[in-house]
């Protein structure tokens, strides 16, 4: 009996379970059923008391359906405004009431940017009559709309297809300032959808007259110039209050298109445009034909202005880099202020020039549209900026906002990285041959390899291999065998370097950054390539020499504000950086870049299928990096750093080494004026850097590496094979071959 007990226990304990799951089925059966009945009795009296039927049914049909849509399009219309109003803030207005006047390096005014509180205009103060020629060519329903006017975008689309063209804009006034205020000019659906919604935002934070106000004072007009007064002082020489009628349409002619229609560059298409506006004015109902006869008769004339040079790119560089200083509270919350600047006039002027000139000539031939360049002392000093080829026409920066791929002008960004290590120096042995990382294998022109050669050559040379074979070993080095993780510690080395050196970028991490595959800008390659020419020194760019308020008191200098720069590369380094790049500029893709009378140093680079080409380099004295390609990422027709690049350096530069101290390249500090042509010579030997404190000269490394051997130059054969570039994707011919060096004591 015992042995029964337990098994008596389980059944029980069985069936209470059994009886436990009958109840809750059989309740929640009885549940279910006694819901079931209780909603059919509320649908029968809903039913008897509510029903609906014929026109009302419908009705109410369609706005349940219409609810329903409406409130899938509310979140629609809420996901697409996240992006335009995460660019508004609180205080997103205060950013912009920075009133700064822009001095040059010797203290002469260059230009003005933010609002001039203590002389701008009210906007009862502006005169009726441009306000009225504004309204009438820009935005008739300006206020009738609420910041989008779908009557007007007809009226325009009508007008412009029975014109067959483009013939007026859609964008209402406040859509132009939500771009002028927030956006680029960039095309795009993105765009237009960012500034519908930030239209909206605008017309429920500030009344009409507000909006316009802003967008009389903000609007680009061309020469330089920002809103309405200094248009009027720029091309009439007068206040803006005491303008005439045709003065006043001429004005509001530019609004939209102030490069095209600017009377200083171009004054029959400038009164052309202003007849539009007088005929657009008495269309809308402002004025009478009988009016307007005079001011026909009587076109406004500008007066006489040469082509000043306007740094316009620079000047916007600058005031984000001046309301940076303020919102790092380094301005004592001052908002009127005076900024001395590096600004060189004559060397902008130059490239300004330069650019302009060589697409101009060359454009069409390479296929490409636009250029940048910017041009800093060693220390980081801006001296000049390009930011595109047409102000008028795009405003975007390419020189501080542009993101490109830099090709082979990446390499010394790896070179110096692998120079750190000890592991190598320009006349250690490194060998051209194939190399893979997983299934990604760089090659060179031709697919072909040319075998071991000193390192200083495959720079000259511009080979893919060496870079990186470099990151392999640089993580050997680090104790890892495998290859593809070796290669990742070492570009996390390269990386790092970068980022010391000046890269401000997210450089993606791939298997070909150490080619140049990660974007860059084009102030950054500058800044870093200036690591290279002050010694070793982090050079951060910066606009801002002195900084003082409007009763001239000095509230911010560089050289005492600012923590001093950091020592990112030992001398040694820099040495022999500046050895191997001097070779691609002597012997290599660089030499169309070659400064006379002063050693040269730099590098080329030309990315996938020709879409970017570059320089950068320097000398003692001056940066730059130079970029050309087209902001469609469209191919250029085979162009290469060597060209067009290399040749706006040169043409650029030479001229500002004219009647200066030449200073000398750090490791070369022996030169004397001159040393760099004569080093061209086939008999003359290599230069060798000044012996640098605690490290072996340029001389006693020689002497170790290469005893009893001699210098010696082997010239090119006639017919021989032109010096080529070695891009992320192949070589190009530039020049002619290098002179081939050997060691000796």
């Amino acid at each position: 009996m015992p042995l029964n007990r337990p098994s008596s226990l389980w059944t029980r304990l069985g069936q209470a379970a059994l009886g436990f799951d009958a109840w809750v089925n059989a309740s929640l059966y009885g549940g279910g059923r006694s819901f079931g009945d209780a909603y059919e009795r509320f649908s029968e009296v809903m039913r008897r008391r509510f029903t609906v039927r014929g026109v009302k049914r419908a009705v109410l049909d369609l706005a349940s359906e219409g609810v329903t849509l409406g409130f899938a399009g509310g979140l629609v219309v809420l996901t697409l405004a996240q992006p335009a109003f995460n660019q508004t803030s609180e205080n997103w207005l205060k950013t912009q009431d920075l009133a700064v006047t822009f001095l040059d390096r010797y203290g002469v005014e260059v230009g003005r940017r933010g609002i001039k509180h203590d002389d701008s205009l009210r906007i009862d103060e502006f005169p009726d009559v441009l306000v009225k020629a504004l309204i009438s060519t820009e935005d008739r329903r300006f206020y009738e709309h609420w910041g989008i006017d779908p009557i007007g975008t007809a009226r325009a689309l009508t007008v412009n297809a029975r014109g067959g063209g483009h013939v007026q804009g859609g964008s209402s006034l406040t859509q132009q300032l939500a771009k002028n205020l927030f956006l680029t000019n960039e095309r795009s659906l993105q765009r237009k959808i960012n500034e519908a919604f930030l239209a909206l935002w605008l017309e429920f934070h500030l009344s009409k007259n507000e909006i316009l106000k802003l967008y009389l004072d903000r609007a680009y007009m061309g020469g330089g110039t920002f809103g309405a007064v200094a248009a009027a002082d720029y091309y009439f020489g007068k206040n803006l209050k005491d303008i005439t009628l045709a003065e006043a349409a001429m004005l509001a002619g530019l609004f939209k298109a102030p490069t095209k229609y600017a009377p200083h560059v171009n004054l029959p298409a400038a009164r052309a445009r202003a007849a539009d506006v007088l005929h657009n004015m008495v269309e809308a109902g402002f004025l009478t034909e009988g009016q307007i006869q005079s001011a026909l008769r009587n076109p406004a004339t500008p007066v006489t202005r040469s082509r000043d040079v306007s740094a316009d790119y620079y000047l916007d560089w600058a005031f984000n880099e001046v309301k940076r200083l303020a919102d790092d509270g380094k301005l004592k919350k001052e908002r009127v202020l005076v900024v001395k600047t590096p600004l060189d006039l004559s060397i902008q002027k130059r490239a300004d020039q330069t650019v302009e000139s060589v697409l101009r000539k060359y454009g069409d031939a390479f296929e490409v549209e636009q250029g940048a360049m910017v041009v800093m002392d060693p220390d980081g000093a801006v001296r000049a900026m390009v930011g595109g080829a047409d102000y008028g026409q795009s405003q975007f920066n390419r020189a501080t906002d542009a993101l490109r791929q830099p090709g082979s002008s990446f390499k010394p960004f790896v070179y110096a990285a692998a120079l750190s290590t000890g592991q190598w120096r320009p006349d250690s042995k490194v060998v051209d041959s194939p190399v893979c990382i997983g299934n990604w294998c760089p090659a060179n022109y031709g697919r072909s390899f040319a075998g071991s050669m000193p390192l200083w050559i495959a720079v000259a040379k511009s080979i893919n291999t060496i870079p990186v074979k470099f990151s392999i070993q640089m993580g050997k080095a680090l104790g890892e065998t495998h290859d593809a993780r070796a290669a990742k510690l070492g570009r996390a080395k390269i990386i790092d370097t970068s980022r010391r050196m000046g890269l401000t970028t997210t450089l993606t991490d791939s298997v070909s950054l150490p080619i140049g595959s990660a974007e860059v800008t084009v102030i950054d390659q500058a800044a870093g390539y200036a690591v290279f020419a002050n010694g070793g020194r982090r050079a951060k760019p910066y606009a801002a020499v002195e900084i003082r308020t409007s009763a001239g008191e000095v509230i911010y200098r560089h050289d005492t504000s600012e923590p001093a720069p950091e020592q990112v590369l030992s001398t040694r380094v820099v040495a022999d950086m500046n050895y191997m790049l001097n070779k691609v500029v002597d012997e290599g893709t660089g030499r169309k870049a070659a400064i006379e009378g002063s050693r040269t140093a730099g590098k080329t680079g030309t990315t996938n299928a020709y879409k970017d080409a570059w320089f950068v380099g320097y000398t003692g004295n001056y940066v730059a990096a130079v970029w050309y390609g087209n902001d469609d990422h469209s191919s250029t027709k085979n162009m290469t750093g060597g060209s067009l690049p290399a040749l706006t350096f040169h043409e650029v530069l030479q001229p500002a080494h004219q009647g200066i101290e030449l200073k000398p390249l750090p490791g070369f500090e022996g030169d004397k004026p001159g040393a760099q042509a004569a080093n061209k010579a086939p008999s003359a030997p290599a230069p060798a850097p000044a012996a640098l404190p605690g490290t072996l000269s340029r001389r006693s490394f020689e002497v170790l590496g290469g005893i009893g051997t001699l210098f010696r130059t082997v010239e090119p054969a006639p017919g021989r094979a032109a010096m080529r570039e070695v891009g992320t994707t192949g070589t190009f011919a530039e020049g002619t071959a290098p002179t081939k060096r050997i060691a000796t004591p």
